[in-house]
C-alpha cells in the first residue's frame, strides 16, 4: 500500500511541476519511436491479439522464460501494452496527459523493453551454453503445442514474437527461438503426424508434431504482421532453422506449401537482408529431406503463380514477368534438347536464382544493401551467393527439375567462375560438382530412371566441353586461392565416365595432367582433393586398363599416403582402395596383358605402404586394409614364387588378422573381414598349409561369435564360406573349430542389447546357414563325427534356422539374402549328395545321421511350400 501511495504522490507532483527533458532522454525517445514500427498492419493488429490481458511487458517477458510456462499476471503491474493501444505514441491534442507525462510513459516503455531484451540476452547465452539434451527437457515451456488463445497459461517465446511492441525485443525472442531450433533435428525426428490419433492419451510424438505445426502457424503470422526489416530478417532466419530441422516426411502435407507461398513476395523486398534470408529459407525448403513429393509439386508450379501475389507488407515488388530477362548464350540452342515437357513456363525458383546471379541490378544500391560493392553492376554479393547455394541444393535434391536447365546453368557457372570474386567462383564450382554428381547418379547401374529420362551423353559431353574450354582450367591452376583449386578438383572428379571417354583426347590429357600435378601441391587441401579425384579417375572404364596411367596414379597416391596431414592420408588411402579395385576388375578380363605388364616392384611398394597405413588412424586404416585384401587377391603365382614376396605376404596377412581382432571402429573391422575374404579367393596363396591359416580362421570365428556389430559378423561369416576346396580349411581340428563356431554364432544370432542390430538378425542367420551348407558340401569322412555330435546337441535349432534359410527368399523377410530360393534348396541338395557320396569309415554312423538330417529338412520344406 505504501508503494502505491508513493506512486500516486509522484504522479501528482509531475502534473504540478513539469520537468525539463534531460540530454540523455533523446536516446529513449528514439527507442520509443522505434517501437512505432510495430504498428499493426491491415487485419492483424498487435493490440488485439491478446484481448483482456492485464500483464505488463516485463512480467510477460519473465513469464515467457519460466520453465513451467505458466503463472498469473502481477496485480500491481502497469497497464499492459497488449490490452489496448496505449503504448502507441499519440498527439498531445488526443491525449488526456500532459507532454511531460507522455514523455515519462515513453521512457518507462523504453526501460521495460530494455529489461525484456536483457532477459532474453541472458536466456540466449544460457541456451548456447547448456547441453541440448537438457534444454529439450524444457521444450514445452518455451514452445507451445496449442494455439495461443489469450490464456496466460499459454505464454511462450512466440508470445513475445507476436505481441511485444518493441521490434528489438521481438528480434531477441526470435534469436532465442532460433538457438533452440538449431541442431534440433534428432529431437524433432520423433514427431509423427501422418495419421489421426484417437487415443485416451496424447503420444509424445504427436505433441512434438503439434508444437512444430504451431511454430509454423505463429511464425507465418508474425511474418505477415511485421514491418521492421531487421525483425523480419530474424523471423525468416528462424523459419529457415525450423524448416531445416523438421521431419516433413513424418508430418501432414501443406506446412511447406504455406511457407513457400508466403515467402515468395519477400525475395523482392526493399531490404537486401530480407531478400538474402528469404533465399536461405527457400534453400532450406529444397534441401530438407530431399526429395519430398510436396516440394517436387511446388517446383513444378508455373512462374505465373510466383511473384504476382500482392501483399500489403511488401509493396516493393517487380512486375510478375521480371524473370523473363534470362541470360542468353551460344549454348542455349543445345539446351532445347532437354527443354521442359508438359509445361510452357519454367521453374519459378530456378529462374529467380539465375536472374539473381547474372542479371544487373535494376537500380543503385540503397543504404540497406550491405555487400553491394561500389561500382558493381550485379545484385549484392550475399544475394548472389545465396542464389548459387539454392541452385546447388536443387541440383542435389531435385536433379530432375534442374536438368531441364543444364546448359543454361552451365553458362551461369562459367560466368561465376570467370569473375574476380573468389566466393562467387567457389560457389560456381560447388554448383558444377552437384550437377556433375546428379548426372553420374542417372547413369549408375542401380538407377531406376528410364533411359529416355536421362540427360543424353552427347549433351553431357557438350556440358563438360563448355566447362573445360571455359574458366575451369584457370581455377584449377589458381594457386592464390587453394580453396577454389580444391573445389575445382572436386568438380572435375564429378565428370560422367561415359562422357569422359567421349571427350577430345586433349581434354582428357588436360584433366589427368592437372590432377597429377596438383597431387604435388604444397597445400594440403588441394593435395587431398587431387588424390581423391585420381581415385575416381582410376575407376573409369576407358582408363583402368591403361597400365601407364594406373602406375602413375599409384605412385602419386603412395606419395600422398606419406603426407603429414591426416586428411590427405585418408583421401589417399581411399584412392588406393579404388586403385586396387581396378586391379581386381582387370583380372576378370580375358586379356592377361595388364597383369603381365604391371610392375612387380610397384606391387611390393604398394603392399608396404598399405601395411604401414593399416597402423594409422581409423580413417586411413579402413581403406588400407581394403587395399591389402585386393593386393593379396591380385598377386599372381609368378609373384608369390619370388623370395622377396614371401615376407611381405606374411606381414600383410598378419596386419589383416590384427585389424580383424582389434577393438577399432566397426567400419575398420568390416573392411578387414572383407579383405580376408579377398585373400581366400586367391588360389595361388597357400591357404590351409601356411602357418598363418589357423590364425586367420581363429580371428574370423571369434568375430562371428562375439562381435557386437552384426554387420561385421555377417562379413566374417561370408569370408568363412569363400574357400572352395576342403584342403583350404586345414586340418580336421581346424574344420571342427570353424563348424562349431558357426553353429554357436547361429545360436547367438539374436543375442544383442542394441535394438539397432535386430534388423540384421535375419541376414546374419542367412549368411551363417549358407556357410554351414558350404562346409557340409566339402566335408570329408573324418569331419563327419564332429558334425554328427553338433547335430545331436543342437539339431532342432539348426533345422529350424535351415528351414528359415530356405523359405526366407520366398517370404521376403531377409534383405541380405545372396541367392534365390531355388538356388538355396539346390545348395542343400548339393550338400546332401556330397555327404551321401562320402566313403564313411567302417562302423561310423555319422554319415547316416547327417543324411537323414538334410533329407528331413528338404522333405519338410517341400511339403510346406507345396512343391
Amino acid at each position: 500500500m505504501l508503494s502505491q501511495q508513493l506512486c500516486k504522490n509522484r504522479k501528482k507532483r509531475s502534473k504540478i511541476k513539469p520537468r525539463k527533458i534531460q540530454p540523455g532522454e533523446e536516446e529513449e525517445e528514439e527507442e520509443s519511436s522505434g517501437e512505432k514500427e510495430a504498428a499493426p498492419v491491415t487485419g492483424v493488429g498487435r493490440g488485439n491479439l491478446h484481448e483482456g490481458s492485464t500483464q505488463s511487458p516485463s512480467s510477460l517477458a519473465v513469464q515467457s522464460l519460466r520453465l513451467d510456462g505458466s503463472g498469473a499476471a502481477g496485480k500491481d503491474g502497469v497497464s499492459s501494452p497488449f490490452s489496448s493501444s496505449s503504448w502507441k505514441r499519440v498527439s498531445s491534442s488526443e491525449s488526456d496527459y500532459s507532454d511531460t507525462e507522455g514523455g515519462m510513459q515513453s521512457k518507462m516503455r523504453s526501460y521495460q523493453a530494455k529489461v525484456r531484451q536483457g532477459a532474453l540476452a541472458c536466456f540466449l547465452s544460457t541456451i548456447k551454453s547448456i547441453e541440448k539434451k537438457v534444454l529439450y527437457g524444457y521444450w514445452s515451456a518455451f514452445v507451445s503445442d496449442t494455439p495461443e488463445l489469450g490464456s496466460p497459461q499459454s505464454v511462450s517465446l512466440m508470445t513475445l514474437t507476436l505481441k511485444d511492441p518493441s521490434p528489438k525485443t521481438r528480434a531477441c525472442a526470435l534469436q532465442a527461438l532460433s538457438a533452440i531450433l538449431e541442431g534440433s533435428k534428432q529431437f524433432l525426428s520423433v514427431a509423427e503426424d501422418t495419421s489421426d490419433h484417437r487415443r485416451a492419451f496424447t503420444p509424445f510424438s504427436v505433441m512434438i508434431a503439434s508444437s512444430i505445426r504451431e511454430l509454423h502457424r505463429c511464425l507465418l503470422l508474425a511474418l505477415v504482421a511485421e514491418s521492421s526489416s531487421q525483425t523480419l530478417t530474424q523471423i525468416i532466419k528462424c523459419l529457415a532453422n525450423l524448416v531445416s530441422n523438421s521431419p516433413y516426411n513424418r508430418l501432414k502435407l501443406s506446412l511447406l506449401t504455406k511457407v513457400w507461398n508466403q515467402i515468395k513476395p519477400y525475395v523482392r523486398h526493399k531490404d537486401v537482408n530480407v531478400r538474402v534470408s528469404s533465399l536461405t529459407l527457400l534453400g532450406a525448403i529444397v534441401s530438407t529431406h530431399a526429395p519430398l513429393p510436396e516440394v517436387q509439386l511446388l517446383l513444378q508450379q508455373p512462374c505465373s503463380s510466383g511473384l504476382s501475389n500482392s501483399d500489403s507488407a511488401t509493396p516493393h515488388l517487380s512486375p510478375p514477368d521480371w524473370w523473363k530477362k534470362a541470360p542468353a548464350g551460344p549454348f542455349l540452342e543445345e539446351a532445347s534438347v532437354s527443354s521442359p515437357t508438359g509445361s510452357s513456363e519454367p521453374c519459378w525458383l530456378i529462374r529467380l536464382c539465375i536472374s539473381t546471379v547474372v542479371l544487373p541490378k535494376e537500380d543503385s544500391c540503397s543504404g540497406s544493401d550491405a555487400g553491394c560493392a561500389a561500382g558493381s553492376t550485379y545484385m549484392p554479393s550475399p544475394m548472389r551467393l545465396e542464389a548459387l547455394q539454392v541452385l546447388a541444393h536443387l541440383a542435389k535434391g531435385y536433379f530432375s527439375v534442374a536438368q531441364v536447365y543444364l546448359m543454361e546453368l552451365a553458362e551461369v557457372i562459367c560466368k561465376c567462375m570467370g569473375e574476380a570474386d573468389p566466393s562467387i567462383q567457389l560457389h560456381g564450382a560447388k554448383l558444377l560438382e552437384e550437377l556433375g554428381t546428379g548426372l553420374i547418379q542417372q547413369y549408375k547401374p542401380d538407377s531406376t530412371l528410364a533411359p529416355e529420362q536421362r540427360v543424353p551423353v552427347t549433351l553431357v559431353v557438350l556440358f563438360w566441353t563448355m566447362m573445360l574450354s571455359g574458366p575451369l582450367p584457370r581455377a584449377l591452376q589458381n594457386a592464390e586461392h587453394p580453396t577454389l583449386q580444391a573445389s575445382a578438383c572436386d568438380a572435375l572428379s564429378s565428370i560422367l565416365p561415359e562422357a569422359f571417354s567421349s571427350l577430345r583426347s586433349d581434354w582428357q590429357i588436360l584433366c589427368i595432367t592437372v590432377l597429377l600435378g596438383l597431387n604435388d601441391s604444397k597445400n594440403r587441401l588441394v593435395k587431398a582433393a587431387a588424390s581423391r579425384a585420381l581415385g575416381v579417375y582410376v575407376l573409369f572404364p576407358c582408363l583402368r586398363q591403361d597400365v601407364i596411367f594406373v602406375a602413375d596414379t599409384a605412385n602419386a597416391i603412395l606419395m600422398s599416403l606419406q603426407d603429414k596431414s591426416l586428411n590427405v592420408r585418408a583421401k589417399a588411402a581411399w584412392s588406393l582402395g579404388n586403385l586396387t579395385d581396378t586391379l581386381i576388375v582387370n583380372m576378370e578380363t580375358p586379356d592377361p596383358s595388364f597383369q603381365e605388364e604391371f610392375s612387380g616392384l610397384l606391387l611390393l611398394k604398394m603392399l608396404r605402404s598399405a601395411i604401414e597405413a593399416s597402423k594409422d588412424k581409423d580413417k586411413v586404416k579402413s581403406n588400407a586394409v581394403r587395399a591389402l585384401g585386393n593386393l593379396l587377391h591380385f598377386l599372381q603365382p609368378s609373384h608369390i614364387e619370388k623370395p622377396q614376396f614371401a615376407e611381405i605376404i606374411e606381414e600383410s596377412i598378419q596386419a589383416l588378422i590384427s585389424t580383424v581382432l582389434i577393438e577399432a571402429a566397426m567400419k575398420v573391422r568390416w573392411n578387414a573381414c572383407y579383405a580376408m575374404g579377398n585373400v581366400f579367393k586367391n588360389p595361388a596363396l597357400p591357404l590351409g598349409t601356411a602357418p598363418w591359416t589357423s590364425q586367420a580362421y581363429h580371428a574370423l570365428t571369434s568375430v562371428v561369435t562375439s562381435c557386437k556389430n552384426f554387420k561385421v559378423r555377417i562379413r566374417s561369416a561370408t569370408a568363412l564360406s569363400i574357400p572352395g576346396k576342403r584342403e583350404r580349411y586345414g586340418s580336421v581340428d581346424q574344420y571342427a573349430q570353424i563348424w562349431n563356431a558357426l553353429v554357436t554364432a547361429l545360436q547367438k544370432s539374436e543375442d544383442t542389447t542394441d535394438f539397432l542390430e535386430f534388423k540384421y538378425c535375419a541376414s546374419l542367420r542367412t549368411q551363417i546357414c549358407q556357410a554351414l551348407v558350404h562346409l557340409l558340401s566339402l566335408a570329408s569322412a573324418s569331419d563327419l563325427p564332429c558334425i554328427k555330435e553338433t547335430l545331436e546337441l543342437n539339431g532342432d535349432m539348426v533345422q529350424s534356422y535351415f528351414l528359415q534359410f530356405l523359405k526366407s527368399g520366398a517370404e521376403g523377410d531377409d534383405t541380405g539374402a545372396p541367392h534365390s530360393p531355388q538356388e538355396r534348396d539346390q545348395m542343400v541338395r548339393t550338400a546332401l549328395e556330397h555327404i551321401s557320396s562320402v566313403q564313411a569309415l567302417a562302423g561310423d554312423t555319422a554319415k547316416r545321421v547327417i543324411v537323414a538330417f538334410l533329407d528331413n529338412i528338404l522333405t519338410v520344406y517341400f511339403d510346406s511350400s507345396g512343391s
